[in-house]
């Protein structure tokens, strides 16, 4: 009989010490869950926990998002300088640059050799460039920071895509470029004027590469997740090495560098695409066209 009772004892201590392991990882397993919802909502800090009531891996962990949480302050602390710079920058350089392109416009109109009609429109051009590249630069900057918020909203793209085509008829025309336009209609989440700048940078660039004689066409295209904007050209083409270089910041390829632009077009549309759960997808090969496709969610 006693060795039944020894028996029930012992099993009835180990279910005790089974019971309490269980309760204490249960525990462990919630302050763990706390934390890291604490880290992931932005409000982690070390006063948040008493470490002497922490296990080692609470402890652990505690310092482990402590320095992840000081990490990304001081990101974003580089990240809110680099933005108020580029800002003062943009700020200090505007006046100089449009009195730049005031005097390139009064020395034009004077009487210049040839030499020097073609030495003031060089400068009113890299006027130009230069504040296409600040405007571009705060506008990139803005977008990485979060200081300018994209608001997309369940809308239709064919005015978008209307709107954006207009603006480069006239640059087409001059160039002797053929811009047309197919199947435009189409819904998604968008924030029209973010989106009509991507789409912009996508029909500037088909046009700045396609040569006289050639075709630019611009449509939207459905798919059951994401609608497309497509803007395919006859231009030269870009090759697959090249294809994943294109979308980085400043970044020109080797064969287009006498070409105008700053090489920051492709970057801020993938930027504004990735703002809105978008994407953008480039085909081409040499010598056949490219096609950039601008992804955007339909719900």
């Amino acid at each position: 009989m006693s060795g039944y009772l020894v028996m029930g004892a012992a099993l009835l201590l180990a279910l005790v010490v089974v019971a309490v392991d269980r309760w204490r990882i249960s525990r462990i397993m919630r302050r763990l869950d706390d934390m890291l919802t604490t880290a992931m909502n932005g409000n982690f800090s070390e006063e948040t926990f008493d470490e002497s009531r922490l296990s080692s891996l609470e402890s652990r962990l505690g310092r482990y998002l402590a320095t992840s949480a000081l990490s990304a302050r001081k990101v974003q602390e580089q990240k809110d300088q680099i933005s108020a710079l580029i800002s003062d920058i943009s700020h200090q350089t505007k006046t100089p640059v449009a009195n730049v392109q005031l005097y390139a416009q009064l020395l034009s109109e004077q009487p210049l050799t040839a030499q020097g009609k073609n030495c003031a429109a060089a400068i009113s051009a890299q006027a130009e460039k230069l504040q296409t590249l600040i405007e571009a630069l705060v506008k990139t900057s803005r977008l990485e920071t979060g200081i300018l918020v994209i608001h997309p909203q369940p809308g239709e793209i064919s005015t978008v895509v209307e709107r954006a085509v207009a603006q480069y008829v006239p640059k087409a025309a001059e160039k002797g470029i053929t811009l047309t336009t197919r199947q435009t209609e189409g819904s998604a989440l968008f924030d029209p004027k973010w989106t009509e700048e991507a789409v912009c940078n996508l029909i500037d660039n088909a046009v700045k590469y396609t040569p006289s004689g050639g075709t630019v066409t611009v449509e939207v295209k459905n798919y059951e997740l994401f609608s497309a904007v497509r803007v395919s050209d006859t231009g030269p083409g870009i090759s697959e090495a090249e294809q994943a270089k294109i979308f980085r910041r400043f970044y020109r390829a080797p064969g287009v560098w006498q070409a105008e632009g700053v090489g920051i077009g492709l970057y801020l549309t993938r930027q504004i695409a990735e703002k809105q759960r978008g994407y953008v997808k480039v085909e081409s090969a040499p010598g056949a066209g490219s096609a950039f496709s601008l992804f955007l969610p339909r719900s």
